[in-house]
């Protein structure tokens, strides 16, 4: 079986990108011959599979993001024509792909999403944006093109919407969750790291210890967690921020005037959240809108009562007030009300074995399964 994924570039910390990892070593382990079409894949695992490296030229200036995109989905168009693959599984909005793996999810749907939080003059940019307008093109065009066969989501949410949206056939949803791996994510990280990690940053035992783990912080949700953890009774909670963003510095000077200076700490990005996930006693990512992140599915298989947002794929996981509670991202006192939750929650050893089950059946081994299952269907 000849199969093609594309994949336009590389971040270490992406769960596409540890998607396409898995599921490259899954297909290769099955004999597959595997091609990855990038424009960028520095960093990742060469071994078991061929890289076709795919960079096409395009104006910054005069296209921007939108070029971009365009000009690479283009390029592989024109590649994978006549190219001899059985399956090209794209995870970019590229028309004529077989598959297509949503692990973005839904860009209409982001948009709808993103616009509740913004005011009016913002809300006309982004109909008006070039970009956007471009991507819902290429997302219309992609779902409506007869040679697409199937399209892997990794949450129900995100199958919903695409069916919402663009009246794509239930029949080609394929709902694959995201695999973990039990031996690198548990409960026992609990024993090991939780007194040093404290111990080195300075956290009591006894406090309340809250966890965020996401790049993206306006879309992610860390503005309204700020001041969610401001209102918060708990006075001698801490929260840890672990992520990349552009606006760290702006979000740790509104950590200060919300007066949270000392019980905040931006750890930056992390290639190894692992000391975090077992010296938390919850984990708390209220995201505008999120597909499924791994981090959450990470912190309930290490055992943390979690608290998210109606507009996440890992919702599907939480049952409220026993592993953790799903919230509106924008309500700001439910929020806080469900950070107070969250402290005493993580106190619990019924909840936090709660957490842990809930994911139980997420490994690599059902991923790589379904994955293969899915393209011998094909």
């Amino acid at each position: 079986m000849k199969i093609a994924i594309v994949r336009q570039r590389y971040n270490p910390y992406g769960g596409a990108e540890r998607f396409v990892e898995r599921a490259l070593a899954a297909l290769s382990g099955e004999g597959a011959e595997v091609t990855l079409i990038t424009r960028n894949w520095d960093g990742a695992p060469q071994a078991g599979f061929r890289q076709i490296t795919c960079d096409p030229a395009y104006s910054r200036l005069l296209g921007g993001r939108a070029a971009r995109d365009r000009s690479f989905a283009q390029a592989v168009q024109a590649l994978t024509v006549g190219a001899g693959f059985d399956i090209v599984q794209a995870h970019e909005r590229i028309p004529g792909c077989t598959v297509f793996r949503a692990g973005d999810g839904v860009h209409a749907a982001w948009l709808r999403h993103r616009a509740r939080q913004l005011g009016p003059l913002a809300r006309l940019g982004q109909r008006l944006s070039s970009y956007h307008r471009y991507v819902l093109g290429a997302e219309r065009a992609m779902f409506a093109h007869p040679a697409l066969r199937k399209v892997i989501c990794n949450s129900h949410m995100v199958a919903d919407e695409i069916s919402a949206f663009y009246g794509v056939d239930r029949e080609k949803l394929a709902v694959i969750y995201n695999g973990l791996d039990p031996a690198v994510f548990h409960p026992g990280l609990r024993a090991e790291f939780r007194e040093t990690t404290r111990a080195a940053a300075g956290i009591p035992e006894a406090v309340p210890l809250l966890l965020y783990v996401g790049s993206g912080f306006e879309r992610k949700g860390v503005p309204q967690l700020l001041r969610a953890f401001a209102d918060l009774p708990e006075r001698e909670a801490q929260l840890v921020i672990v992520g990349a963003d552009r606006k760290l510095k702006a979000m740790q000077a509104a950590a200060q005037k919300l007066g949270l200076g000392e019980r905040v700490l931006f750890t930056g990005p992390l290639k190894d959240v692992r000391p975090w996930y077992g010296a938390a006693d919850g984990f708390v990512l209220p995201t505008l809108y999120d597909p499924c992140p791994n981090a959450a599915l990470e912190a309930l298989a290490c055992g943390l009562p979690t608290l998210t947002s109606t507009g996440c794929g890992a919702q599907e996981w939480i049952r409220d007030g026993e592993n953790g509670r799903v919230v509106d991202a924008l309500a700001v006192d439910a929020l806080s009300a469900g950070l107070a939750e969250l402290c005493v929650l993580g106190q619990q050893p019924a909840a936090r074995a709660a957490a842990r089950a809930a994911v139980a059946e997420l490994s690599l081994g059902a991923m790589a399964g379904r994955l293969l299952e899915l393209y011998r269907s094909l």
